[in-house]
């Protein structure tokens, strides 16, 4: 299947649905430093999908997909600290760390087929 739109991306769905997740799940959270970087990190996983796609060059296509795996790393990273300061219960903290998992592997698997 030829993919024509960042919006066909298997990756790029997971990110956007994992980006509302985290937005839903901190958007109360009174610290405001926090919830912007994994907000902001959440979004950089979708975006450098979508800007890398449009930028129709497979070289640089890969570059913005190593930035989107960092960015899936960052959040990774800032669910652990979510978790350790007690404003991610156990639940969510399994739930949104597997599915960060699962768009890292779907990028590394795209960057090796590019």
């Amino acid at each position: 299947m030829r993919v024509e739109r960042f919006e066909d991306i298997l990756a790029w769905q997971r990110a956007r649905d994992l980006a509302r997740r985290i937005y839903n799940q901190f958007g109360c959270s009174k610290d405001y430093g926090f919830k912007d970087q994994i907000q902001r990190a959440a979004v950089s996983v979708m975006n450098n999908i979508a800007e890398g796609f449009e930028r129709k060059s497979n070289l640089e296509f890969k570059q913005f997909l190593y930035i989107s795996k960092g960015s899936c790393g960052e959040v990774r990273s800032m669910l652990y600290l979510a978790k350790d300061v007690l404003i991610l219960d156990e639940k969510n903290f399994s739930e949104l760390l597997l599915e960060t998992e699962i768009i890292s592997k779907m990028l590394s698997n795209f960057i090796k087929k590019l």
